[in-house]
């Protein structure tokens, strides 16, 4: 039962952080050019997804989106020669989820955040509120570091920098909801 655990948590590593170190590695082995690193990046990124899907018949939600995304602004990097798409992509998601938790709750009775993790989650105005203003937070921090920087801070700043600050970003979320949160 350990060992098979231990494979499911090797594989869930290999196939959400796989397509990124190959990405990473190509860049600066290409000295630091996106147009040689994202083919790869993006056949890595499907390759992923099909792995998991050969060994769950399924894909979660958010690596599927996240494939789709990455496959739909790495190709329009690569076609029209313009880092611009890829650097957008963070922020369009972060938007895309800030609004989705907006104007999620106006429009379902459940809750956007079950439907997207699938765990049940109600919560308050101003915990809505709160967990929206700070999902937009990642999407205008995105935009001011491709906007002001080099494309090689970026590059750094989206795998040592988004990547932790998202993770450490969303444990701090599980605070705002406890705290909001309608007891039923």
């Amino acid at each position: 039962m350990l060992i098979c655990d231990v494979n499911k948590s090797f594989t869930k590593f290999t196939t959400d952080f796989g397509p990124l170190l190959v990405f990473f590695v190509i860049y600066y082995k290409s000295d630091k050019n996106l147009s040689i690193a994202l083919p790869p990046f993006i056949v890595a990124t499907i390759v992923a997804l099909a792995v998991v899907w050969f060994l769950e018949k399924k894909i979660p939600f958010v690596p599927l989106l996240g494939g789709i995304l990455i496959t739909f602004f790495g190709g329009l990097t690569i076609y029209f020669d313009n880092p611009v798409f890829i650097y957008i992509k963070p922020t369009i998601i972060n938007i895309l989820f800030g609004l989705a938790l907006l104007f999620g709750r106006f429009f379902s009775k459940e809750p956007i955040l079950k439907k997207i993790i699938g765990k049940s989650i109600k919560l308050n105005d101003e915990g809505w509120k709160i967990l929206n203003n700070r999902w937009m937070f990642l999407a205008i921090l995105n935009e001011f570091v491709w906007r002001t920087q080099s494309e090689e801070f970026w590059v750094n700043f989206k795998v040592w920098g988004l990547i932790p600050l998202t993770f450490i970003f969303t444990v701090f979320q599980i605070q705002i909801i406890n705290k909001y949160k309608i007891d039923e």
